[in-house]
């Protein structure tokens, strides 16, 4: 399964935050029962248009992956959590708006890889 979160902040300021993301990272996969099999890694970057700056972050886990990208210039998250078994989806989407204080949130849930769920 694929849980896929795109929010509006009013507080740019964390999503300028390499500590905030990492933690983030660091603790969604124990949080929903996942596998972190690498350590999070988080890269600043900035665009050719100014407002196109932000935190790029990445961790790899046994079940796929976690991924978050800040635009702070925009207001703007997105955060990818893709499974290969099932998570608690509602757990993952309040720990990201408290720790990002995301205002309007928007949430797409796909189902992926169900063939393989459960060793079948």
């Amino acid at each position: 399964m694929q849980l896929l979160i795109d929010g509006v902040c009013k507080t740019d300021a964390l999503l300028a935050s390499e500590s905030r993301v990492l933690k983030f990272l660091r603790c969604v996969p124990n949080n929903i029962g996942m596998t972190a099999i690498s350590d999070p890694k988080v890269q600043r970057y900035r665009g050719a248009n100014p407002m196109d700056w932000g935190l790029s972050g990445f961790v790899l886990i046994a079940e796929s992956h976690i991924s978050v990208h800040t635009f702070p210039d925009r207001n703007h998250i997105n955060i990818d959590v893709f499974s290969c078994k099932e998570f608690n989806v509602e757990k993952v989407v309040e720990y990201a708006v408290r720790l990002f204080s995301i205002d309007v949130v928007t949430t797409n849930v796909l189902e992926r890889g169900l063939e393989y769920i459960d060793g079948e």
